[in-house]
């Protein structure tokens, strides 16, 4: 075969891939978006809707122990689920809470992604890790059947809590897209994007993906309001039983490794690799417009228009977050000593890019 041939043989094979991979983008694309029209919109009952909360003084946040109470032993089986990438299974503990078990290579950035977003206000599934337990009455075990032995032991799950009677959650076709919110061009919504690239979770999909799996969703919450209104207000006076729509992101797994554009280059729970993209983290300023190295399943969506202001009111709550505060939620993610410390660096490297652009003196020469 002459040069010429090899060359236009490898030029083709080239226009297939890139023609291929269009034609597997636009039919997920066709089919998430026929999927959204036949389920609708989400069927909200909330007066009001929130992405963030302050958490007031964010060093009283413990990341060892993360959001709500963890789960309590024994844990007895109820059933497996099939759905999902990963092996999973739903179990009861001994407070008769329901929670899903999980088990593969997003344990640990699921478990510290979760615990950072509830530090600094947003809104988070309960999520622990377990290092090792048992779960009684397994049985008829499919995939789960390489993660939990004949006597019910298992070790590394992370356990998600699930069985809240009170909340009403939303899901896939009913979640939310970043472009389509109700805090498009807030400080709040542009913080959590930055929190995204923060930890390098390139698995942002959302409504827009449901076919292949939406990542976001909205959990509408019961809690007292004292009415204010003449028509909503009680003639005893008395607080009112309302639901709040909380927006939340409900998958940290592809993070604290290499983002990328495609599937060859990101990876997750690598320190070395997450920490080698720290310089690419903030990669210019254009005035008040800040740019980033960030690349995922839809880059432009998480970093389009983030002001200066943005990554200012961010630094304000993530820059109060100290190394022990760090260090205590990645070892409750299941790190070891050395990630414990490769990681907390890391961070503390993108917390200090952070800060020397909301004190306008990233690019200075020292």
């Amino acid at each position: 075969m002459s040069w010429s041939d090899a060359l236009q043989f490898l030029f083709w094979i080239a226009v297939s891939l890139v023609g291929g991979w269009w034609i597997v983008f636009g039919y997920w694309r066709v089919r998430s978006e026929l999927k959204r029209r036949r389920e609708g919109e989400a069927p909200l009952r909330s007066k009001q809707a929130a992405i963030w909360r302050d958490p007031g003084n964010v060093q009283r946040r413990n990341l060892g122990g993360g959001p709500g109470e963890p789960p309590l032993r024994p844990f007895r089986f109820i059933e497996e689920h099939d759905t999902g990438s990963q092996p999973t299974v739903s179990v009861r503990d001994a407070r008769n809470r329901e929670w899903r078990v999980k088990w593969g290579s997003e344990v640990r950035t699921e478990t510290f992604g979760t615990r950072l977003a509830w530090a600094l206000g947003y809104f988070a599934e309960q999520t622990h890790f377990v290092a090792e337990g048992e779960i009684s009455g397994a049985h008829d075990l499919r995939r789960a059947k390489a993660c939990i032995d004949e006597r019910g032991g298992f070790r590394e799950g992370r356990f998600e809590l699930t069985g809240e009677p009170d909340v009403v959650k939303h899901f896939d076709a009913h979640g939310w897209a970043w472009n389509d919110n109700p805090f498009v061009g807030t400080r709040e919504l542009n913080g959590l994007k930055i929190l995204m690239m923060l930890v390098s979770n390139w698995d942002n999909k959302d409504v827009r993906d449901v076919a292949r799996g939406s990542n976001t969703a909205i959990f509408e919450h019961p809690f007292d309001s004292i009415a204010t209104s003449p028509t909503s207000r009680s003639r005893s006076g008395s607080s009112t039983r309302a639901r709040e729509a909380r927006y939340l992101i409900i998958d940290w797994g592809a993070a604290l490794g290499a983002w990328g554009s495609n599937v060859v280059q990101r990876g997750r729970w690598d320190p070395d690799a997450y920490a080698a993209q720290n310089e690419l983290f903030v990669t210019g300023l254009d005035g008040d417009i800040v740019h980033w190295g960030y690349q995922g399943q839809r880059t432009t969506d998480l970093t389009y228009d983030i002001t200066r202001e943005d990554v200012r009111w961010f630094y304000a709550l993530a820059g109060q977050l100290t190394d022990d505060q760090l260090r205590g939620g990645f070892r409750a993610s299941g790190a070891t000593d050395a990630e414990v410390e490769q990681f907390t660096a890391a961070i503390r490297g993108r917390m200090e890019t952070l800060r020397s652009v909301a004190e306008s003196t990233f690019g200075r020469q020292q």
